[in-house]
């Protein structure tokens, strides 16, 4: 973790380097005041070319896209956040498409994976804090035609997430058990990342 540094330009703007609806309903929903500007990076370079740990590779994924992002809005708090998905070894991609999103779901089934959500906060280029957290999740072992119905009535809203599936909705009915934060499942590990807005002053006390 990198550590923050405390109470800077408390005026400054937050901006959330995303275009995640999911994360920008959480920070709404915690009273933290954002715009939206969404990175335009190559994470598929960016993963090919990472050679440390899953969780780094998030962390990294996150501070990136806030570094693309702040260039833009200097002087003020941008917030980069990724998330990455790891089932022995091997990382996963958002599906292209439903066919793509059918096969990854039955690779997936009945098999324990992980989920890591990273976020950074970062001005004016300088990551000031950045966070990881993991989620483990066992998907229960369903049938072709459960899958078949849950691809169908979810539609392309499984090509929004990296596991093909969105815990708060039908998603839900895929797993067995769920071991871990559920803001770390959602993708942005939200009371790490509220403390840390409080001590640069973003937040009150």
């Amino acid at each position: 973790m990198v550590a923050l540094i405390t109470r800077r330009k408390m005026h400054a703007k937050i901006i959330l380097a995303s275009a995640s609806q999911a994360r920008t309903q959480l920070l709404s929903a915690a009273g933290v005041d954002h715009s939206c500007d969404p990175a335009d990076l190559d994470e598929t370079a960016l993963k090919q070319q990472w050679s440390g740990s899953v969780n780094g590779l998030a962390r990294h994924l996150a501070e990136e896209k806030a570094r693309v992002v702040s260039a833009r809005h200097m002087g003020q708090l941008v917030i980069g956040a990724d998330q990455v998905l790891a089932l022995d070894g091997a990382i996963f991609d958002k599906p292209d498409d439903l066919a793509t999103a059918r096969e990854q779901l039955k690779t997936l089934r009945g098999r324990k994976h992980q989920l890591i959500s990273a976020v950074a906060l970062l001005q004016d280029g300088e990551v000031l804090w950045s966070h990881s957290q993991s989620a483990a999740l066992t998907m229960r072992s369903f049938s072709d035609d459960f899958l078949d119905d849950y691809l169908s009535q979810v539609g392309d809203q499984v090509m929004s997430s990296v596991g093909a599936y969105h815990l708060e909705g039908l998603g839900a009915q895929l797993f067995d058990e769920v071991d871990g934060d559920y803001f770390t499942v959602l993708g942005l590990p939200m009371v790490a990342l509220l403390e840390a807005l409080r001590r640069a002053g973003y937040l009150p006390l």
